[in-house]
């Protein structure tokens, strides 16, 4: 089953994640708390800004896919919200901590994701975070995938699969590479050119 969630409806479902396991006490979340769960300028990134109308359209469709849900009656003065992606697709808390990270920050490497789950769900070493992502990619409809490495870096990146956020896979070309094309080949030719007309004068002035 493919989400296919925005970059908002993500972000509203990686709070949620968060929340719930960070600070259960106050799960589930107010609109007002959720704004500002998305909106928080750390632990995320990009930064965004969204308003109320945009958490709510998110919690709408997502309530539709069935990872999303209101609490209202009785027991809630307000409306609240909840996260079902767990439940639905029967995932554990190793799971959804390493999912909630690549939701909430975007692509990270298994060092990255070790050391930003330590509140959500610590992970005992950085083999316990590839058997998770290992696991998460193995699925019939993989969660997760493992990024082409950058040139230079030692450990690969990981990125969620829930959405429109796979990052270009190409990258940069080194220094020595982008040295190494025609216009800039073409610029050094003319500068040597030059330096050797002037040489040459120079000779036929001093008599050499």
């Amino acid at each position: 089953m493919s989400f296919d969630l925005t970059a908002t409806e993500q972000r509203v479902l990686g709070a949620l994640i968060e929340k719930e396991m960070a600070t259960p006490e106050y799960y589930p979340l107010s609109l007002n708390a959720l704004v500002n769960a998305c909106n928080q300028k750390n632990n995320r990134e990009p930064v965004m800004q969204l308003v109320e109308s945009d958490v709510l359209n998110s919690i709408e469709v997502m309530r539709h896919k069935g990872i999303a849900f209101e609490h209202s009656g009785r027991e809630h003065r307000v409306p609240k919200y909840s996260q079902g992606l767990g439940q639905r697709l029967n995932l554990g808390n190793k799971d959804l901590a390493v999912l909630c990270v690549l939701l909430c920050r975007g692509p990270q490497t298994p060092g990255e994701l070790r050391g930003r789950t330590q509140s959500l769900c610590p992970f005992e070493d950085l083999d316990t975070v590839l058997s998770t992502l290992s696991r998460l990619a193995g699925k019939e409809e993989p969660l997760v995938q493992e990024l082409p490495k950058a040139p230079g870096t030692k450990e690969a990146r990981w990125t969620h699969l829930l959405g429109d956020s796979i990052p270009d896979f190409s990258f940069p070309e080194p220094a020595a590479a982008r040295a190494a094309t025609p216009n800039r080949i073409d610029e050094l030719e003319a500068r040597v050119k030059t330096l050797e007309d002037f040489v040459d004068r120079l000779k036929s002035q001093l008599g050499i």
